[in-house]
């Protein structure tokens, strides 16, 4: 699945067109068109509750509809024990499934606090 990109991921403002690869039921690879740039992101409903507001701005810029189909994943940073990597909950990246748009969203901490920049997997699992 190849997407434009609408707003870049934060210090890759120059990647326009990425694809996104499954790799099982919870990890996707996110590959560049424009260089060897790729990204592992998780999908953060496999490991909680996972809820924010998409501002107006992107909801245009992407022409999200109330009826559009959107994917949302967060970027991680794989270590092993993969129960050490790190996920990105505060600027996640939605996808637009109907137009194959994408953009990272950097949530304002101050209104989501639940969210951090560099969360341990292990918080997330039961053990």
């Amino acid at each position: 699945m190849t997407f434009s990109v609408k707003s870049p991921i934060l210090g890759f403002e120059h990647i326009k067109t990425m694809e996104i690869i499954e790799l099982d039921k919870f990890f996707v690879k996110l590959q560049s068109k424009d260089d060897n740039t790729s990204f592992t992101m998780i999908n953060p409903f496999a490991l909680r509750d996972y809820d924010f507001e998409i501002p107006t701005y992107y909801e245009e810029l992407m022409q999200i509809k109330d009826s559009s189909e959107l994917k949302i994943y967060n970027i991680i940073v794989v270590s092993l024990p993969l129960e050490t990597s790190t996920v990105n909950f505060i600027a996640p990246i939605v996808c637009n499934m109907d137009n194959m748009t994408l953009s990272q969203i950097v949530l304002d901490a101050a209104v989501y606090p639940q969210y951090g920049q560099a969360e341990k997997i292990e918080n997330f699992i039961q053990k």
